[in-house]
C-alpha cells in the first residue's frame, strides 16, 4: 500500500516525512530566537494561535544556516502531545511512495547520518531520504550506533 509523503528540500538534497505525521506547513517569515536554546532551534514562531519552536533542519544536517527565502517552509509536525516545526529550504510536493522502492539507507550512511535518515526511496530517477522526524527535531535521542 502506497503511503502519503511530504516532501521537501535542503540544501538540494530531497527528504520526505509520512503526510500523516505533518499538520501543515507554512510560510516562514521569522523566528523569535530562544536565550540558551540549542543552535538547531531557530525560534518560535505562532502558528494559527498556538507558539511552537522550530528547528533549522540546516543547521541539524550540520550544514551552515541559510538565509530565508520566499520558498522558506516550516512543515510542522505532531509528536503525540508536542508540535514541532521543521525549517526547510521549500517544500511543495506531495506523493505517495510505493514500498517497494523504499529501502533502508548503506550503514555508512547511517553513520553519518546521525540515524536522521530512516530509509531512502527512489522516485523515478531522483533518491529521497525520509527522515525519523522525532529524532531530526531532537525529541529522541540517537545511540551511538544510529539505531533505536
Amino acid at each position: 500500500m502506497n503511503v502519503l509523503h511530504v516532501l521537501f528540500k535542503v540544501d538540494g538534497s530531497e527528504y520526505a516525512m509520512p503526510a500523516a505525521d505533518v499538520v501543515q506547513m507554512e510560510s516562514f517569515t521569522g523566528a523569535t530566537p530562544v536565550p540558551g536554546a540549542p543552535s538547531h532551534v531557530a525560534g518560535l514562531v505562532q502558528v494559527r494561535g498556538r507558539v511552537i519552536p522550530v528547528v533549522d533542519a540546516r543547521v541539524r544536517f550540520g550544514l551552515p544556516a541559510g538565509t530565508p527565502s520566499l520558498d522558506s517552509r516550516v512543515v510542522v509536525g505532531q509528536l503525540g502531545e508536542r508540535t514541532v516545526g521543521l525549517l526547510v529550504d521549500s517544500a511543495r510536493e506531495v506523493l505517495k511512495l510505493d514500498p517497494r522502492t523504499i529501502q533502508p539507507p548503506p550503514p555508512m550512511v547511517v553513520e553519518g547520518a546521525k540515524g536522521f535518515v530512516k530509509a531512502v526511496a527512489q522516485v523515478g530517477p531522483r533518491l529521497v531520504m525520509l527522515i525519523d522526524f522525532p529524532r531530526v527535531v531532537g525529541e529522541e535521542a540517537a545511540d551511538v550506533d544510529g539505531q533505536r
